[in-house]
């Protein structure tokens, strides 16, 4: 039996310690925002969409910590012991383009649907109720699976290295308000569901850039600490270790772990980029956070993400996965002479018996809060993204149309709560199921994929028709599992857990799942056709507070706009409010709106954007959409596929690729952690001297 790597008291001690540090930091910054930079998480367009006024560098820092998931690391030090070197670069082009397509489709939304709260609202505002209760469970699924498992995950990874219950861990991990039945009150989800329903999405980036500057500040550590340890001997010695190892790995060019040519790599790789833009284009999260970024924000935070997410992976993955190898047998391994076993690995604790027996139990307890500030993050995000679609897309829109700002806001505190509770029997369901992660990156794909398309679609394409927004995803949810479970059987003469997570039948059924809508959305589309006015877009308005001043203003759209075109428009500005960029707004409020477009016949209907805005957002869209061609072409042909030949990397080709990671990983460092306060130096100040002030004058 192994043995644990830390007491149960460090896990207790640092998931519950460490909720209650972070929900004072938050809720402290809440406060502070709101008394000093007139940004109130009361109002449902600051707790949804932070009032769309957040900088380049909040942005991207949220958006990496979203993605910056435990699998991003931990996960990938595991797979790239069990596959070798050319695991994290593949785990490492399944992350990019992903974003870089965010960034694409999330600036074409600041112009065709420029209020916008959730992804849901536009399926809703084009095709109907039964498209839209169709999205939402598809969202709701994609949600939950992907944030269930990364739970999961997570919590077998505590107990593996605390022996704490994996239920417990189950339940202490997510964020939402339970008490367990054989248990005290769980305090820790309880904790960050206050944080979280308190502070809104504005909250959530600001957890976001705290987690993402401790977690990366700690993965480079652990990487270059790893790598100098005297039994690893840095670059050099790391290569003469593995290359004298006698393991022999099946599908890879002569069993080495250092070549790029590796099959299981390679098709694992290939789902992965299917089950992350999954993760990415159906989870509201992702979409809360472009419409909740400042227009000449969006291409440039998501892209900046999509080209730093990289040094995740191939850093830590490959530094942490080879020495592994390189340390297993010999005595300073802290289980010797045992071997990790398959479940083990499958379980991620590569990482942490590398660090156990390299670095001492420090470093082990700092991966623990590691696995805490990434899972926590990704939580608190997901909670608010489900939340909005409860309080907006089924609430708001079918419960009380006429729902007031403060009324919306309370069921969507609600949802936090709900969605927090929900997750954490949902992953202790996973777990008695026996379900692992490695089974959960292959079924998602094939249930999550089937709306892509279309969304993508639905902005892009005016002659997609209501009937095609329908069985388009239907019919291809059914391709795709009928391909995923016929050739699972076909293959091994049975279904079982361990029959329908084979490689092949996962990513046959997850091609399926993405492109056969398409095709059918098409096919119905041109045979019954119809076209959209995107004028009818502009209908959705802000969730305005009467008691507040209306910030939206008016001017003039042509009809059927497209986003290369140029539509006319009146004098209005774009809505403003305090900018995390930087810059902070000299105009007055502007005067309150005197009727809703959604009240006004269409032809009557007008654009909240100015002239000079929607060429701004036009620009962008054009360099996105060119920034996208070239990231797929980078990341996925140019970059891996002439190296998946008959070759072995030599020592100096080794060495320059470790160092290029290293590099990459402090790249991101600037780019979410400092250049973020950089971005924000004038609202940082502005609270500061705020505080200051109070603070002298209670002298």
């Amino acid at each position: 039996m192994a043995v644990a790597l830390l007491a149960q008291a460090d896990g207790y001690g640092i998931i519950i310690g460490l909720s209650v540090l972070f929900s004072i930091i938050i809720i402290a910054a809440v406060r502070i925002q709101k008394r000093y930079l007139s940004e109130d998480s009361d109002q449902s367009e600051m707790f949804m969409v932070a009032n769309r006024s957040v900088g380049t560098g909040l942005t991207a820092s949220a958006v990496f910590s979203s993605w910056m998931w435990i699998n991003e690391s931990v996960i990938s030090a595991a797979y790239t012991y069990k596959w070798g070197i050319a695991l994290p670069i593949w785990w490492a082009s399944g992350l990019s383009f992903q974003i870089a397509l965010m960034a694409m489709l999330g600036i074409v939304a600041k112009l065709r649907v420029p209020y916008a709260h959730t992804s849901l609202e536009i399926i809703k505002m084009r095709y109907g109720k039964y498209a839209h209760w169709l999205f939402i469970l598809l969202n709701l699924i994609n949600n939950i699976f992907g944030c269930g498992s990364m739970i999961l995950a997570g919590a077998q990874l505590v107990t593996g290295m605390t022996g704490m219950h994996v239920i417990a861990a189950c339940v202490l991990i997510p964020a939402g308000g339970k008490a367990m039945a054989d248990a005290d009150a769980d305090l820790h989800t309880f904790i960050v569901v206050i944080y979280t329903a308190v502070g809104g999405l504005k909250a959530t980036f600001l957890t976001d850039f705290l987690h993402t500057t401790i977690a990366l500040i700690l993965l480079i550590y652990f990487s270059l600490a790893v790598l100098t340890n005297e039994h690893i001997g840095g670059i050099s010695g790391l290569y003469e270790k593995v290359k004298a190892l006698d393991d022999y790995i099946p599908g890879n060019y002569q069993g080495s772990l250092l070549t790029m040519k590796s099959k299981s790599s390679v098709l694992f790789g290939l789902v992965l980029k299917f089950g992350n833009l999954a993760l990415v284009l159906m989870d509201t999260a992702f979409w809360q956070k472009s419409f909740a970024s400042e227009v000449h924000s969006t291409v440039p935070a998501y892209d900046l993400v999509s080209i730093v997410i990289i040094a995740i992976p191939w850093c830590t993955g490959t530094i942490i996965g080879l020495s592994a190898r390189a340390i297993e047998k010999t005595p300073v391994w802290f289980d010797y002479p045992n071997t990790l076993t398959a479940t083990q690995v499958n379980s991620g604790l590569v990482m942490p018996y590398v660090l156990r027996s390299l670095l001492g139990k420090g470093a082990t307890t700092g991966l623990l809060v590691l696995i805490f500030m990434a899972i926590t993050s990704t939580v608190s995000s997901s909670m608010i993204a489900v939340s909005s679609i409860i309080s907006l897309d089924f609430f708001r829109t079918y419960i009380n149309p006429r729902a007031s700002d403060r009324k919306t806001l309370k069921v969507s505190h609600w949802g936090v709560v709900f969605h927090g509770c929900f997750m954490a029997g949902f992953a202790i369901m996973l777990e008695y199921a026996g379900a692992t992660n490695n089974w959960s990156t292959y079924f998602r794909p094939i249930i999550a994929c089937p709306g892509i398309l279309p969304m993508i679609l639905t902005l892009l394409w005016s002659r997609q028709t209501k009937l095609a927004a329908i069985l388009g995803p239907t019919l291809g949810l059914f391709s795709g599992v009928a391909t995923w479970l016929s050739l699972s059987w076909y293959w091994s003469g049975a279904l079982n857990i361990e029959t329908t997570q084979a490689q092949v039948p996962g990513l046959y059924g997850a091609i399926v799942s993405f492109f056969s809508p398409a095709l059918y959305s098409v096919v119905i589309s041109l045979a019954w056709p119809s076209r959209f006015d995107w004028r009818e877009f502009l209908r959705i308005d802000l969730i305005e507070d009467k008691s507040q001043t209306s910030s939206s203003l008016k001017s003039g759209l042509a009809s059927s706009e497209a986003v290369n075109e140029t539509p006319a428009t009146g004098n209005g500005t774009e809505k403003e409010a305090y900018l995390t960029g930087g810059k902070e707004s000299s105009l007055q409020p502007s005067p309150p709106r005197t009727q809703l477009n959604a009240q006004v016949p269409l032809d009557e209907v007008v654009h909240p954007f100015n002239e000079a805005t929607i060429r701004n957002i036009r620009k962008w869209f054009k360099f996105a959409s060119i920034y996208f061609v070239i990231n797929v072409l980078v990341t996925i042909v140019l970059w891996p596929l002439p190296l998946y030949r008959n070759w072995i990397f030599t020592k100096s080709f080794f060495a320059g690729w470790i160092t290029m990671a290293i590099i990459w990983h402090f790249a991101a460092m600037f780019a979410v952690i400092a250049y973020p306060i950089y971005d924000g130096r004038l609202e940082i100040s502005r609270a500061v001297r705020g505080l200051a002030n109070e603070l002298k004058g209670k002298r």
